[in-house]
């Protein structure tokens, strides 16, 4: 016997053949035989492994070492439950196009259905939220058999062939015995599934409309291709935080101010890039009957929440437009900028808006930022621009706070240089497993922000943060928790600072992170909503 070996050395010996080189492991039995070869593996250097207790933090790690090495990234699980936590990251990954590659054990199909324990059927767990599927059986098949379907899968993954890369799920029968077993010697020759792609052609649009450029969420290669375009053409740029298009002559820091000015009117055609809709302001553009809109996209599908779009293309080339047109926003920008930096600077309390703003000074074009969804992307979405700018990460394919800690994580493991990640209270909580490293495993040199005030906000910026709703606010929106940061972060063996200021915060930037650090900033939403409200309204006093 020795079946489960045989197919599990196999499969171990696919992925690096097809570029796999990080490999997130939760522990199990079932998963054993893939364990056992995959520590073989680590240990020769063929490929980094990555242990985590949490399935739902092993799944973000591999969601974050994908979204920063662009490489597929294969997250291992035992059967179950194990693989139902894998959907959160699943999701995100399927929306964003990283190739996540979900290998789950499970028992041999005469079990399914039987009752035993841990068994269930979990071959079609994600549904449509892959981009395709396999199952294997350790009794059944041949090693090339084995082998295609594992090539198969990472060629989906990369979006090789597809052009639409995203998670692909292998769930493979083991049977016992589980532990590793005596092999004989064979190896087929190697299956090639060769990949086969098309260059698009570049559509020309004339300059006669008033173009502005939209970068929502994207890689930084997308985000210098907006940075670019948008510079040869001579027109304004509205890119989001994690557009990793802030940054350059052309963009326009306040934009999301000035789309509710009446110089947003005047907006004739929009180009966007990558993954826009952090704002309202934005998404309203977006929806817009009188406003050509050209979808630049290189996946199958593209985002279009408004359905008006015009074009949807690969690329675009564009004439240089009146330059009267961006000297207009840009001088828009320069006044804006400087009533809002003064009604910030007149707070009295350390704000959310302050903290971004302190962060996003601290960091260059050498910095690596992960962001968290609700306010901390939204606060850095007023920053002023940067001449270089921090590589920006953020999960905003479907914009949850799960696994955040744990991407943070990945994304610094495969960066392997000092980053910093931004997140609120709530978002750091929600994923406080991600700190869980056992003390063999890599630690990359990661400082978590966590803008702390004690609760969910962003709640108070919207409906539910009328007056009229206060009774319930604090409740069901607010939910403050007391947790002691400092505590949690200790016993996870994180260092742990404290910022009460923008200064303290500006003056702990300045060294680099050691380690995986944890700095809380204690800010106050006492005021959070009177304060947006301050801030939106003044594109109207221009």
């Amino acid at each position: 016997m020795g079946e489960a070996t045989r197919c599990a050395r196999v499969v171990v010996e696919e992925l690096l053949t097809r570029g796999v080189r990080d490999v997130v492991l939760a522990p199990g039995s079932r998963s054993g035989p893939l364990a056992y070869e995959l520590f073989d593996a680590d240990k020769i250097g063929l490929l980094r492994l990555h242990v985590r207790i949490d399935e739902r933090s092993a799944g973000f790690v591999g969601l974050g070492l994908a979204k920063a090495s662009g490489a597929p990234v294969a997250v291992i699980t035992t059967s179950g439950t194990a693989v139902a936590n894998l959907h959160p990251a699943v999701l995100e990954a399927a929306h964003s196009h990283l190739p996540l590659v979900l290998i789950t054990a499970d028992r041999p199909g005469s079990m399914i259905n039987t009752g035993a324990n841990q068994t269930t059927d979990q071959r079609s767990l994600f549904s449509t939220h892959i981009r395709a599927a396999s199952h294997l059986e350790d009794s059944v098949g041949s090693i090339k058999s084995w082998r295609f379907q594992v090539a198969r899968l990472l060629v989906a993954a990369t979006g090789s062939r597809s052009l639409d890369p995203g998670p692909v799920h292998l769930n493979i029968g083991f049977s016992e015995p589980l532990s590793p077993q005596p092999l004989e010697p064979a190896s087929p020759p190697e299956l090639v599934v060769d990949p086969v792609r098309t260059d698009p052609a570049v559509v020309a649009l004339s300059a006669g409309p008033q173009t502005v450029v939209l970068a929502g969420d994207c890689t930084p290669q997308v985000g210098a291709a907006a940075r670019e375009f948008a510079a040869g053409a001579g027109i304004p740029l509205f890119a989001e935080p994690s557009s990793n298009a802030r940054s350059g002559s052309q963009a326009i820091g306040t934009y999301r101010l000035l789309l509710q000015s009446d110089l947003a009117e005047e907006i004739e055609r929009v180009i966007v890039f990558g993954h826009p809709t952090l704002s309202r302001p934005v998404t309203r553009l977006l929806q817009r009957d009188d406003v050509e809109l050209i979808m630049i996209s290189p996946y199958p599908d593209w985002i279009d929440p408004g359905t008006n779009a015009a074009l949807v293309t690969a690329a675009v080339s564009m004439e240089a437009a009146d330059p009267s047109w961006f000297r207009r926003w840009a001088e828009a920008d320069r006044r804006l900028r400087g009533v809002l930096d003064e009604l910030l600077a007149e707070q009295s309390d350390f704000t959310g808006q302050t903290l971004a703003a302190v962060l996003w000074a601290s960091l260059g074009e050498r910095d690596t930022l992960i962001v968290g969804s609700s306010n901390p992307i939204r606060d850095l979405d007023l920053t002023a621009v940067r001449a270089e700018a921090p590589t920006v990460y953020a999960n905003r394919g479907l914009a949850g706070i799960d696994g955040v800690v744990s991407t943070a994580i990945g994304v610094a493991l495969a960066d392997e240089r000092p980053c910093h990640a931004l997140m609120g209270d709530v978002t750091f909580l929600h994923d406080s497993n991600g700190l869980l490293l056992g003390p063999q495993e890599p630690r990359p040199d990661l400082r978590i922000v966590v803008a702390n005030d004690n609760g969910g906000s962003i709640f108070a910026t919207l409906e539910q943060g009328l007056p009229a709703h206060m009774g319930a606010f604090e409740r069901v929106f607010g939910t403050p928790h007391g947790t002691d940061i400092a505590a949690l972060a200790r016993a996870h063996h994180a260092s742990y600072r404290r910022a009460d200021t923008g200064a303290e915060l500006a003056e702990l930037l300045q060294e680099p992170p050691i380690g995986i650090e944890v700095v809380e900033a204690v800010i106050d939403r006492r005021h959070r909503r009177t304060l947006n409200s301050q801030i939106t309204a003044l594109a109207a006093t221009l």
